[in-house]
C-alpha cells in the first residue's frame, strides 16, 4: 500500500503537546496501516479529508460544558475545548470513526450529553490518581462490547494519567470496561457507529498487541467508510 492510499487519520492535540507522545501517536497509527495528521486549534485542515479520527488526552475539559462546578481557569484549555467539539459535529453522522483516548472519551462523552466525576478521589473514596504510563491498573472488558471484540481480551492491564472518570453515560453510549472500583475505563456507541473512547493511552503500550488492535480496528474502519 502506497502512502497516499493509506486512511488518512486526524489526531487531535493540543497546542502544548510534545513531539514525544505525537510520536506515540503517529506510530501506533502507521503500524495499523493508517497516516496521522496532526490537528488542534490554529491548524487549519479540510476535515472532510480525513477518513478517521482520533482525539488525544490533555487537560481537563470546562466544567460547564457538563454542569461541573467552576473552579480555576487553571489547567483549562477552552479554545481546544470548542475546537474538539465542533469536530464532533462534524463527525456526529457516524460514517467515519472516533477514538477518544482519556480526555478524548471525556469528550465524547459529554458531547453526547453525558457529564463526568471532576475528581476521582472523591467520587471513588481510597482511589488515589496514578499518573505513570506503565500498565499498573487491571481494568474488566464487558462482555457483549466492541471494545472487547477489539481487544480480543476479558480483562487486561492499562495505564493511568487522569484524575477525572466518565460520571452519567452520554446518550448513545454504553460502559465498555470498568476497573476493580466500577470506575468507568471504557465507553463505545451503541448503534452502528464506531465512536469509541478509553480512559487510558493505548498509544504508549506499543509493545501490547492487544492494545495495538484499537488502532487496527479504527484504520480498518477508516478505510472501509462510505465516501
Amino acid at each position: 500500500m502506497s502512502f497516499s492510499e493509506r486512511p488518512l487519520i486526524g489526531i487531535s492535540t493540543s497546542k502544548h503537546t510534545g513531539r514525544i507522545p505525537l510520536a506515540f501517536h503517529h506510530l501506533a497509527v502507521w503500524r495499523a496501516g493508517g497516516r496521522g495528521v496532526r490537528l488542534g486549534p490554529g491548524r487549519p485542515l479540510d476535515v472532510e479529508t480525513l477518513d478517521g479520527l482520533i482525539i488525544g488526552g490533555g487537560s481537563d475539559l470546562h466544567p460547564t460544558l457538563y454542569g461541573g462546578e467552576v473552579a480555576l481557569e487553571e489547567g483549562i484549555d477552552r479554545e481546544r475545548d470548542d475546537f474538539e467539539l465542533d469536530l464532533m459535529d462534524r463527525f456526529k453522522d457516524g460514517r467515519r470513526p472516533v477514538l477518544g483516548i482519556c480526555r478524548g472519551a471525556q469528550i465524547l462523552n459529554v458531547y453526547f450529553g453525558g457529564t463526568l466525576h471532576e475528581e476521582i478521589s472523591e467520587a471513588y473514596p481510597g482511589t488515589r490518581a496514578r499518573r505513570t504510563p506503565l500498565p499498573v491498573k487491571r481494568i474488566e472488558i464487558d462482555e457483549g462490547t466492541r471494545l472487547r471484540e477489539m481487544l480480543g481480551v476479558s480483562w487486561c492491564r492499562v495505564n493511568s494519567i487522569h484524575h477525572q472518570s466518565v460520571d452519567r453515560v452520554g446518550e448513545g453510549l454504553r460502559v465498555s470496561a470498568h476497573d476493580r472500583r466500577g470506575m468507568v475505563q471504557g465507553i463505545e456507541s451503541v448503534n452502528g457507529q464506531l465512536f469509541f473512547g478509553v480512559q487510558w493511552h493505548p498509544e504508549f503500550l506499543v509493545f501490547n498487541r492487544s492494545q495495538q488492535r484499537l488502532y487496527r480496528a479504527l484504520v480498518r474502519a477508516a478505510a472501509d467508510r462510505e465516501r
